[in-house]
């Protein structure tokens, strides 16, 4: 069975790495590996992605209307906290950096480890667990000003501490 991509590709290259990654998150990934930051799968609009989902397991279809114009990357555990430090440390602490990092901003970015049990592919091995994954959902129009905060990054940018308005989260 052959895969095909939901979204139009651009291959993306960087040393003895390359893969056909979403168009509109190609950008992203090639920056990443550039900085070294390692990343696993990603999806520029996962609700669109997913969306034949729902004929086949109805449940599936709040998830897929709540992921419409989002876009995700899944990394590698330390490489997704590398990636988080390097879009924070790289702008301000304005109403992107908000979203990026509180839980209860408007259009918040979701982070998540997963917990995967290595027994999912072999039946009869024991349940082993292991934190192998870290997924970062981020709002579509993030996109751009993720890459020029890695832009940032890679040149050597780091922009001083300075205070948040917190003020769309209550705080």
């Amino acid at each position: 069975m052959t895969y095909e991509n939901t979204h139009p590709v651009r291959r993306v290259t960087v040393g003895s790495m390359f893969a056909d990654i979403d168009e509109e998150l190609a950008p992203v990934v090639e920056r990443c590996w550039q900085a070294g930051i390692r990343t696993l799968t990603c999806c520029q609009d996962a609700g669109e992605s997913n969306a034949s989902w729902v004929e086949m397991l109805p449940h599936m279809s709040a998830y897929v209307d709540a992921r419409k114009g989002w876009g995700f990357i899944d990394f590698p555990i330390d490489d997704g906290l590398h990636f988080l430090d390097a879009v924070a440390n790289a702008g301000p602490r304005d109403a992107f950096y908000v979203r990026m990092v509180h839980w209860a901003a408007p259009d918040a970015w979701e982070r998540r480890a997963s917990a995967m049990d290595r027994a999912m592919r072999n039946e009869k091995q024991t349940s082993d667990f292991n934190l192998n994954m870290l997924q970062v959902c981020f709002p579509g129009y993030d996109v751009a000003e993720i890459v020029r905060r890695l832009d940032g990054h890679l040149a050597g940018r780091v922009v001083p501490p300075a205070p948040a308005d917190w003020s769309t989260v209550g705080r």
